[in-house]
């Protein structure tokens, strides 16, 4: 009953006590019933008999080891096993023919394999110690650098979208961020991600990700009110174009926008510069001067720069959110996608709402240039060609 509480030191003292209260054979007796080796127990009435007792500097605090006692740190012993694992871990030997593991996933096991090639006894545990030691830890990539050359104006484009939202957000009038998000296989796909369940039953999916004819694929596209943190996914069974992503707008406005802007005299949009709602996309400027017509009031849009559609705030404010709210889970129907969407909610009031589109978009509709001519559209002096107002015609 009392040994389960002893640290080594005292099971050693004790048990050592116990043996030499049985007196001759009572080592040999101890031994057997606690299966400890007569060896333990002589350095235990070694130890008894010296009367020596274990505390730190200041008496305070008893310890198990002598100062300087158990094994030594590999630190200790080899210092140098610092530099051979940084070299073995540093991202710019990555593909180097002289790097051992320039191939394979630099795991913590797959390193303490490497360094034991090299001389160095360690565990895969010890190798975490040490990366810790050294200011490592797992990093996942980051999508920030851009394709290409940034535009020299991207800066400055910032600084107009920023004060334009400002000035709409000031007069309490709607602004909006708008995108696609990625298209989705509907059935019982591979989702990433992990959620929680009893060991040993994962969810069972499909071992390819082939999409199936009869169930298709699920276009998402988002409008995110930024001034109510409130977000509308138009979900689509058909194609990505100009007039599906100004129809999703048309449906956010009737359902959620006009109920909470019911005295709206302009609206602000912010999109990406390619896409359905690129910025040289002609359709999506026909459909807009429809809408303008509709609402009655101008549609200002401003399209972010080239290679900057991370900037748009519903990539991270409301798309991120729904991915995080899925994942782990196989969208297996589209009524699973609109559950799963619809739920999304995020600490500080996120409140997003779904709805299907059965509506067939054609692709490849050109737009005339006498149609382009006839729409109410004026451009900003600033990059006209990213920043325009479409009002409504009369």
């Amino acid at each position: 009953m009392v040994l389960p509480h002893l640290d080594e030191r005292l099971r050693r003292l004790y048990l050592a006590s116990e043996a030499e209260a049985l007196g001759k054979g009572g080592a040999k007796e101890i031994s057997e019933v606690f299966g400890i080796h007569q060896n333990t127990l002589t350095a235990g009435k070694k130890d008894l008999l010296s009367g020596e007792v274990l505390s730190t500097d200041d008496g305070e605090f008893y310890r198990t080891r002598r100062k300087g006692g158990g094994r030594k740190r590999i630190l200790d012993k080899s210092p140098e096993i610092l530099e051979t694992l940084d070299n073995l871990v540093d991202g710019s030997s990555f593909g180097n023919p002289e790097n051992p593991l320039r191939w394979t996933t630099k795991s913590l096991r797959n390193l303490a394999d490497e360094l034991e090639t090299k001389g160095f006894h360690v565990s895969h545990a010890t190798v975490g110690t040490l990366l810790e030691h050294m200011g490592y830890s797992l990093q996942i990539n980051q999508k920030m650098n851009q394709v290409g050359k940034a535009s020299p104006d991207r800066d400055e484009q910032f600084k107009h979208i920023n004060a334009t939202v400002i000035a709409y957000t000031d007069e309490n009038e709607p602004v909006i961020s708008v995108d696609c998000k990625k298209k989705e296989n509907v059935g019982n796909f591979y989702n990433k991600g992990a959620e929680y369940a009893k060991k040993g039953t994962p969810t069972r999916v499909l071992d390819h990700d082939f999409p199936l004819p009869e169930k298709g694929k699920a276009v998402p596209y988002g409008v995110y009110d930024i001034i109510n943190n409130e977000g509308y996914v138009n979900l689509g069974i058909s194609s990505e174009t100009a007039q599906f992503a100004v129809h999703s707008i048309r449906i956010w406005w009737n359902q959620m926008g006009k109920i909470r802007f019911p005295n709206a005299h302009k609206i602000f949009i912010t999109a990406d510069g390619g896409g359905s709602n690129g910025s040289r996309c002609k359709l999506w400027k026909a459909e807009l001067q429809v809408l303008a017509n509709e609402f009655g009031f101008p549609i200002e849009v401003s399209h972010f720069p080239p290679g900057t559609s991370k900037w748009n705030k519903i990539e991270h404010r409301l798309f991120s959110q729904i991915s995080k709210n899925w994942r782990g889970r196989p969208l297996e129907s589209l009524a699973v996608i609109v559950n799963l969407i619809s739920s999304t909610s995020t600490q500080t009031g996120l409140l997003v709402n779904c709805g299907i589109d059965t509506a067939e978009y054609k692709t490849g509709i050109k737009v005339e240039d006498g149609a382009m001519e006839g729409l109410n559209i004026v451009q900003n002096d600033f990059h006209g060609d990213w920043n325009y107002t479409i009002s409504p015609v009369k």
